[in-house]
């Protein structure tokens, strides 16, 4: 099953380093990346999406935010949230995002939550409790 993605980060070079490691994977598909979240959610809310790598801390509307907006439309992707502030991950529990990493992340650990997320679509599992990825 091809995924389909899209990364949010406001930083060009994060940005282009994620949108490199999720191309470099069998069976994913970077549907585009963004810059700010606005025009993120004018993109999931006209185009099919699986999974949204988004960056917390972002100007104008954080990736909790987004995350929270996407998770309020019927059918919505699940949300995966990037920080390199450890604190955020409780932020993304209560909004029940998908999962959360620490930056500066590795391609195992974005492997890693991709076979986590196939797992859950596998058996029907997309209602639980974040994945976290990172030194705690």
């Amino acid at each position: 099953m091809e995924l389909k993605t899209i990364v949010v980060d406001n930083s060009p070079e994060l940005k282009q380093r994620l949108v490199t490691i999720l191309s470099g994977m069998e069976d994913i598909m970077v549907c585009k990346s963004f810059d700010d979240a606005v025009a993120a959610m004018q993109y999931i809310e006209e185009n099919p999406v699986d999974l949204v790598f988004s960056d917390v801390v972002m100007p104008e509307i954080s990736g909790i935010t987004l995350a929270s907006m996407i998770y309020n439309m019927p059918r919505h992707p699940e949300v995966i949230l990037l920080s390199g502030i450890p604190g955020f991950s409780l932020e993304a529990w209560k909004i029940r995002a998908f999962g959360f990493i620490i930056k500066p992340y590795t391609r195992a650990q974005i492997a890693d939550m991709i076979r986590k997320y196939r797992k859950a679509v596998k058996e029907g599992l997309l209602e639980r409790d974040i994945v976290y990825q990172g030194e705690r």
